[in-house]
Formats: structure tokens, C-alpha cells, sequence
């Protein structure tokens, strides 16, 4: 029986615990897994969303604002809406996050249409994949 609440994107993997309609839109939580050297997302900033890392295990490599922190178990990195980061794993054991974010706006849905347009046979649309990124108000950086 597939689990409905994991997203599997690429390697990468995003459990929801709690989504957009169990909040009512005020937050979204899950646990990103992150294995040693997956395809990450592109440097971006959230329009209208903060964000919280706290490391569960391994270590992802959080960049913030142009500054590179290591995120392992117990830490917690916060993003504010508007700050260009990207997450990473430069380590060989697979790195576990929580994340939190508030509002609710980037959650199932989001996850889901990036997931249906990363995952397919050949190279993704990084076109399309922008369009939805856009969509949910996640604004790749330099753009």
C-alpha cells in the first residue's frame, strides 16, 4: 500500500506530517530525506513563507543568504521569507531534516506537481519546473 503522505522527488524524499488542509493553511511539516549527493532544488527565495531546519540526522548543508551552515541533529537554521538558500548533501551518510513552514502555502500540492514533473524518464523540464516553483511563490534565485 503506497504511503499517500510520501513524496518521493528524485532521490530525495519529503514525508508530510502535517500539510496545507490539516492546518488550514497556517503551516506545513515534514521530514526531508536527503541522500549523499542528490539533485537539489535550485538557489531560491520564498515570497510569502519562513522556513525551519532542524537536523534529525546525518548532515545537510543549509545555505543561507550566502553563508554555508551544517546542519546536523539538534540544530535549527531559520530562513526568513525572502532569503536565497539552498539545502545539500556534501556527506556520505543520508541527512534528515523537520521542516516547518509558515504559512501553509508550499505543501502536498506543491510537492506533488514538482515530484510529477522531476521524476520522469530523461531530463525534466527545468522550464516547467520553474513555472510551478513560481506558481507557489518559491522564486529561483537571480531571477
Amino acid at each position: 500500500m503506497r504511503d499517500r503522505n510520501l513524496i518521493q522527488i528524485g532521490m530525495m524524499e519529503v514525508r508530510l506530517l502535517v500539510d496545507e488542509d490539516q492546518s488550514a493553511g497556517s503551516m506545513v511539516m515534514f521530514e526531508f530525506v536527503v541522500p549523499y549527493q542528490s539533485r537539489v532544488p535550485a538557489a531560491h527565495y520564498h515570497e510569502d513563507v519562513d522556513e525551519v531546519i532542524f537536523g534529525l540526522s546525518g548532515t545537510m548543508t543549509t545555505t543561507v543568504d550566502g553563508e554555508r551552515c551544517e546542519v546536523r541533529a539538534g540544530d535549527t537554521v531559520f530562513i526568513p521569507r525572502g532569503i536565497v538558500h539552498t539545502h545539500e548533501n556534501l556527506h556520505q551518510e543520508t541527512a534528515r531534516a523537520l521542516i516547518t513552514m509558515t504559512p501553509g502555502l508550499i505543501g502536498r500540492r506543491f510537492f506533488e506537481e514538482i515530484a510529477s514533473a522531476i521524476n520522469v524518464i530523461g531530463k525534466p523540464d527545468i522550464e516547467h519546473v520553474k513555472e510551478i516553483m513560481l506558481l507557489y511563490g518559491l522564486v529561483p534565485a537571480g531571477r
